[in-house]
């Protein structure tokens, strides 16, 4: 086990792609670029590693401009920071993969990308309305392709070798090994949202298995409620250990094996979600079997409609 001041530096290697993510990473979902560019400065500052962006976040150049005064500065090198984005629904189509993946790479600033993942397993209607709507409100899906051949659109990215890593985001195990039987690179990453209210243990067994890193979005429950960092579980093991409920949660993702994301616009948050350190055998335990909820906290995986993601006007 990771000792106390090591555990925040974890990092996992990648079985089907190349290099190793940090086990603990900055999600940019901040709806203002001048507050994600802050932000991200912040997190970089602090000793994050890893960046989560996407596309349809609409905000990559301000995440890139942070990257590049960080490296400018000199206080850290391109190769020190794992970036992940994503690719958005309307772009499932073969040939809409490489252009969205180039202008993604543009807009960070960046000459390749880490990881590369499919936002969601749902294909919209191809065009750059990022969610389009029929007359009655309902989202316009793309029948024209499958998830099987977006996949290889990505495969084909890595050949390029412009992207080190694919995976795959917001998905259900049943639709994971579909991926994996057909893929002929496999998945070297899966995002789903994952916490102590919704542990994902069928999932983490199947990406165990497979050399999967599973990536925990939403690890501290979004701040939704139920709360998780009020739980009476958490709250008793922060009193007893001397950390905070979020740093319990926090370090309870990395020691099971999986990385997870936070996002936050306050330093003090920032920092405090980057300082996390090993809990005790009996802790982990206790979550495991004292936690009796069950909470997921966005329908995405149902829809392909993020719920953290306001509509786009």
């Amino acid at each position: 086990m990771a000792t106390p001041d090591t555990l925040r530096y974890t990092r996992i290697p990648l079985t089907h792609g190349s290099g190793a993510i940090p086990a603990v990473g900055f999600g940019t979902l901040i709806p203002d670029p001048l507050v994600t560019k802050q932000a991200t400065q912040t997190a970089l500052e602090v000793g994050f590693r890893h960046l989560d962006c996407a596309e349809r976040y609409r905000n990559e150049e301000a995440v890139g401009d942070a990257m590049q005064a960080a490296f400018r500065a000199g206080t850290i090198q391109r190769e020190d920071v794992f970036v992940t984005t994503k690719l958005w629904n309307t772009n499932h189509r073969p040939a809409r993969v490489k252009p969205a993946f180039d202008d993604s790479r543009r807009r960070l600033q960046i000459d390749y990308v880490d990881c590369y993942l499919i936002h969601t397993p749902f294909a919209f209607r191809p065009g750059d309305e990022q969610d389009p709507r029929d007359e009655r409100g309902q989202v316009i899906y793309d029948s024209g392709v499958t998830l099987v051949e977006t996949w290889q659109a990505l495969e084909r990215l890595v050949d390029e070798g412009q992207c080190k890593s694919i995976g795959l985001s917001d998905i259900t195990l049943e639709k994971l090994r579909e991926i994996v039987a057909a893929a002929r690179i496999k998945p070297a990453v899966v995002q789903v949202e994952s916490h102590p209210y919704l542990p994902e243990w069928d999932l983490l067994d199947f990406c165990r298995e497979h050399g999967i890193v599973l990536l925990a979005f939403a690890a501290l429950g979004h701040g939704l409620d139920p709360k998780l960092v009020n739980d009476p579980v958490i709250t008793a093991i922060a009193q007893r250990v001397h950390k905070t409920p979020a740093q319990v949660a926090l370090a309870w993702a990395v020691q099971r094996g999986t990385a997870f994301l936070t996002t936050s616009t306050k330093p003090r948050y920032i920092q405090e979600n980057f300082e996390v350190s090993s809990l005790p055998e009996d802790a982990m335990r206790e979550i495991r079997e004292g936690i009796k909820a069950n909470v997921r906290f966005n329908a995405v995986v149902g829809t392909g409609v993020p719920g953290f993601i306001p509509r786009a006007s």
